[in-house]
């Protein structure tokens, strides 16, 4: 099958995939439903894979690239679940201490998709670090249905807590200069979000679509931030409002851009909600950002 973008679905087929990636329906449901918003020639089911992820064909930073140095590794998280698991990914050749970034999945856990992200800031130069939410759940399944059913069983509270060990962890690691940034994408954006509200030494923070923290927090926030959303995300825009008000209120540095027309997602490059000219944008705003607010000097 051709790969499709999303000007290829009728606009209430893409929601409804969003209402079904984020839990709000479930399979069954979101089978039953799109008939009439099908691509002529498509059942349902196949219209449920075209709009799922391909991994494979989007990997932009193999895994054994000799211009980097990969591997799983562990740390303790005794406020969290235990212990974390995920990728840690280095410049094969880096010279002196580098800047870190965490980097937060979506509600899938760590997917293939996300550790070609975390490879990709290698190659710009950052270790980057991204753990498994799912890991205390027995990791990434390999599939995204099982994946977002595993999501749904996890302590929030502990998971945020083992995202702030995994921040503590890079502010600490030999390897690093000192300073951690964080990027996530959709559930890992809010948690970047979050994140700036808790630890007051983030050296900057990226949100790829995600929620907002509540407004009593938002004066907590020093870290400067980058927050990139998507013009067709209905959801996730609704809070977008009240959360600038409080960001200007308490005179947080932020940035934030609004991409016309585009959907939530648009920056995952393994499904046809990806827009690759307004991914390249946001992305590059990203590097640039972490660049200037992480790099020493």
């Amino acid at each position: 099958m051709a790969r499709k973008t999303a000007d290829d679905f009728h606009p209430e087929a893409l929601q409804l995939f969003d209402q079904y990636v984020h839990g709000d329906i479930g399979r069954r449901d979101f089978l039953s439903r799109i008939p009439k918003y099908a691509l002529l020639g498509l059942t349902a089911e196949g219209v449920l894979e075209a709009l799922s992820p391909r991994f494979a064909e989007a990997a932009q930073v193999a895994g054994n690239d000799p211009r980097i140095s990969a591997s799983y590794v562990e740390y303790p998280s005794p406020k969290g679940n235990g212990k974390i698991r995920g990728l840690l990914v280095k410049p094969a050749n880096a010279q002196g201490k580098l800047p870190t970034v965490l980097v937060i999945h979506e509600n899938r856990g760590l997917n293939p998709h996300i550790e070609d992200i975390a490879r990709r800031l290698a190659l710009d130069n950052f270790i980057a670090f991204a753990p498994d939410a799912l890991f205390t759940l027995g990791g990434y399944p390999g599939d995204e249905d099982k994946a977002r059913e595993l999501f749904a069983k996890l302590d929030k509270a502990k998971n945020q807590q083992d995202f702030l060990t995994a921040a503590q962890i890079l502010k600490k690691l030999p390897e690093g200069n000192g300073k951690v940034g964080a990027v996530g994408f959709c559930y890992g954006g809010g948690i970047v979000n979050w994140l700036a509200t808790r630890i007051p030494d983030l050296a900057a923070g990226v949100s790829f679509y995600g929620a907002q923290p509540a407004a009593e927090d938002v004066p907590k926030i020093q870290a400067p931030l980058l927050i990139h959303y998507a013009g067709a995300d209905e959801r996730i825009n609704a809070g977008w409002p009240a959360y600038e008000s409080a960001l200007q209120k308490a005179g947080v540095n932020y940035e934030a851009h609004t991409y016309p027309g585009v959907q939530h997602g648009f920056n995952n490059d393994t499904t046809p909600r990806y827009d690759a000219a307004t991914a390249k944008l946001a992305w590059d705003r990203s590097i640039g950002f972490f660049n200037t607010y992480l790099r020493d000097g």
